[in-house]
């Protein structure tokens, strides 16, 4: 029976999310499969993948065939170096201890390399958002700047309106302000008048 080592879609549309899977050659595309080796989700950058590599190699050495895409995929994860050194063990040219030194050390540097993408990713994004910060601050400062001078006119415009509205509203208050003095004045002012007695009559010689 012909194997396939290939993906099988998954997820909403827009954001497809694959399962790889070992399935036979003639059976659809999303049908059943033999086994599920691991996912892959291209919507992070970079793609997510997980994988179980020594299960994928065993299919591998089994006779299984990858298609492109799924080939790809196996190749970053270091499948086919895995595979490659596998028969290379087979046939003695190297042990298994040497073998799996050098797939860790290709793993280490691989790591490295992704987490480098990734820092420079995030730099980016950093960059990116201070830029747009800058050229929006830029767009309101010019925004201010053009409206600057309409409103300097509409307050000079505004301000005899306002000042002679100022002084119809202090009129009445000052009114008011000199009748409560007065009617505060008046009693001081009666009484003052009956505390103070009259000069006695000069008497007549």
């Amino acid at each position: 029976m012909p194997v396939k080592i290939r993906l099988q879609r998954h997820g909403k549309k827009g954001k497809p999310f694959y399962w790889i899977v070992a399935a036979d050659a003639r059976s659809k595309r999303d049908g059943k499969y033999l086994e599920k080796l691991g996912t892959y989700n291209p919507n992070f950058n970079p793609a997510q993948i997980e994988l179980n590599v020594d299960g994928t190699v065993k299919w591998l050495q089994n006779g299984a065939q990858p298609t492109d895409t799924a080939k790809s995929i196996l190749s970053y994860r270091g499948v086919m170096l895995k595979n490659h050194l596998v028969g290379g063990v087979r046939k003695g040219a190297l042990t298994e201890e040497q073998a799996e030194a050098k797939f860790q050390a290709w793993v280490e540097e691989k790591n490295a390399k992704v987490d480098a993408k990734k820092s420079d990713l995030v730099k980016a994004k950093e960059a990116e958002a201070v830029k747009q910060f800058e050229a929006e601050k830029a767009t309101n400062e010019a925004r201010i700047a053009a409206a600057a001078p309409v409103v300097e006119e509409v307050i000079e415009e505004a301000a005899p309106i306002v000042e002679e509205a100022a002084t119809e509203e202090a009129a009445p208050v000052e009114a008011v302000a000199e009748e409560a003095v007065a009617e505060e004045a008046a009693p001081v002012e009666a009484a003052t008048e009956e505390a103070t007695p009259e000069a006695p009559a000069t008497e007549e010689k």
